[in-house]
């Protein structure tokens, strides 16, 4: 039973990444689809030049006015993408597992078979089926998430696993540029995109559970191909206890763990209701650090295409191979975010140790692992802010790498501070929330390319905006020594 438990175990997660990795983040691959929608001469007004006569001297026609409406596009997009995660992450806390996912397969699927059949006379259906497809990727991000949970001691470095593969799945639509570029047109790839949606549903009922994957995981819990028809109520149920139990003790320390019931009452996460968890400053300091940093991400990505095609003075050749070497450079997101997971494993178990050693608050401990993870995300955004505010062509490649690095771990990091710093009962309705705060923020990037990519003005103010996000990881660092101390002190 053990080892077909762990076979489940790992179907699921490899299965999982595979989903995340294709399908998930497509969204953040946009530049390379716009590259394909200009050949194609969507937006283009029919009062310009020939598009095929422009194409062929200088590459895919562009304008300001086309730049503008692609823009908008990513911005609807991506708004939608952290906006809805609001709502779905209580689809997802509310009806479970099951309904969420076919939620996600349906606006998956309406968004990949509008884009088949969209042409440039239709372009404006890009408008709906962008964040149609947002929210569908998100959908299944939300609902991989959990599976974390049925690895214990690596839950970090797998939720941070699975948000890399979400930043590398953009690099789909790469490949749906150079297959482009090959003779295979748009609409086969994106109608093969909406068949794959039958593996998706295959996965839905097979490897995934109806409910959700509790933490700490019971002995012997089953789901999916393991859950026999009409025991799944009776393992629920007989599972429900001991979970409880389990995830009372997970964020306590030996001190409280040794007093009796009254005592313990209120002083574990997982007592803390979802009003307190919004209320508390490290939520409202976690919701200003994720704006900031991923607003200047979404600009960067939806301005690309129009500051690669400044920086080397409409060449074509010049913006394909950089527009290429973006995309390529995203796959690399599933190799850089677990790192920062397994930074945060290895500092949470070795502050718990101390925790253990000292008495003091296991809960400050695994609070406080979270905080150089921060730091760093900081500091990365930072240091590419800086790469990217050089007009130099050739300096873009180390933009890209330190972008694809950040982008990484701030998604892993938002992800795995949310499971570590509050209760996992409220996860998905405040990841839903953070995202959906995030968005409004995320709205400020079409006014900033209104001002034009190349002003060095937006890249001061954004600088200057990610500098002061380091303030989070120290408040983050300061209430822990401060919990730690009152724990020390407390008979």
């Amino acid at each position: 039973m053990a080892s077909r438990g762990l076979a489940l175990y790992l179907a699921t997660l490899l299965t999982g990444l595979l989903e995340c990795i294709g399908f998930a983040g497509v969204l953040f691959g946009w530049t390379s689809l716009v590259y394909v929608f200009k050949e194609q001469c969507y937006f283009v007004e029919p009062r310009e030049q020939d598009c095929g006569l422009r194409s062929n001297a200088t590459g895919p026609p562009g304008s300001k006015a086309q730049d503008e409406k692609f823009s908008l596009i990513f911005t609807l997009a991506s708004f939608m993408n952290n906006f809805m995660t609001f709502p779905t992450g209580y689809i997802f806390d509310r009806f479970k597992t099951t309904v969420a996912r076919l939620i996600g397969i349906f606006f998956y699927t309406c968004a990949t078979l509008t884009i088949a059949f969209t042409t440039a006379d239709s372009a404006v259906l890009l408008f709906l089926a962008m964040p149609m497809l947002a929210v569908g990727g998100m959908l299944f991000l939300i609902t991989n998430l959990q599976i974390g949970n049925l690895f214990g001691k690596h839950r970090s470095t797998i939720i941070t696993l699975y948000n890399g593969a979400f930043d590398s799945s953009s690099a789909l639509f790469l490949i749906i540029k150079l297959l482009h570029e090959r003779g295979i047109k748009l609409w086969a790839s994106f109608l093969f995109l909406s068949v794959c949606s039958a593996w998706h549903v295959g996965r839905t009922f097979l490897l995934m559970p109806r409910g959700h994957i509790p933490y700490p995981l019971p002995p012997n819990y089953s789901y999916g191909l393991c859950s026999r028809f009409g025991t799944r109520k009776e393992e629920k149920k007989a599972a429900e206890p001991e979970t409880k139990e389990l995830q009372s003790k997970e964020f306590l320390s030996p001190k409280e763990e040794n007093s009796g019931p009254g005592q313990q009452q209120g002083q574990g996460q997982g007592h803390r209701s979802f009003r307190s968890c919004v209320l508390s400053r490290r939520f409202i300091l976690h919701v200003v650090w994720l704006s900031t940093i991923q607003l200047w991400h979404y600009f960067f990505i939806g301005s690309l295409n129009s500051l690669l095609t400044s920086l080397a003075g409409s060449d074509n050749v010049q913006v394909s191979a950089f527009t290429n070497a973006f995309a390529i450079t995203q796959f690399f997101g599933v190799l850089c975010a677990p790192w920062n997971g397994l930074l945060m494993d290895c500092l949470k178990q070795k502050y718990q140790k101390e925790a253990k050693k000292t008495g003091s608050s296991a809960s400050a401990a695994t609070l406080c692992s979270t905080v150089p993870s921060l730091a760093l995300t900081s500091l990365l955004c930072l240091g590419f802010t800086l790469c990217a505010s050089i007009p130099v062509i050739q300096l873009q490649y180390v933009t890209f790498i330190l972008q694809v690095i950040s982008r990484s771990f701030l998604y892993g990091c938002n992800a795995a501070f949310l499971t570590l710093a509050f209760p996992s009962e409220h996860f998905g309705k405040l990841f839903g929330l953070v995202m959906a705060l995030s968005a409004t923020v995320s709205l400020l990037q079409f006014p900033l390319f209104k001002l034009s990519p190349q002003n060095i003005a937006v890249y001061v103010s954004m600088g200057l905006a990610i500098s002061l996000t380091l303030a989070h990881p120290f408040l983050v660092y300061r209430e822990c020594r401060a919990e730690k101390t009152k724990s020390s002190v407390t008979p």
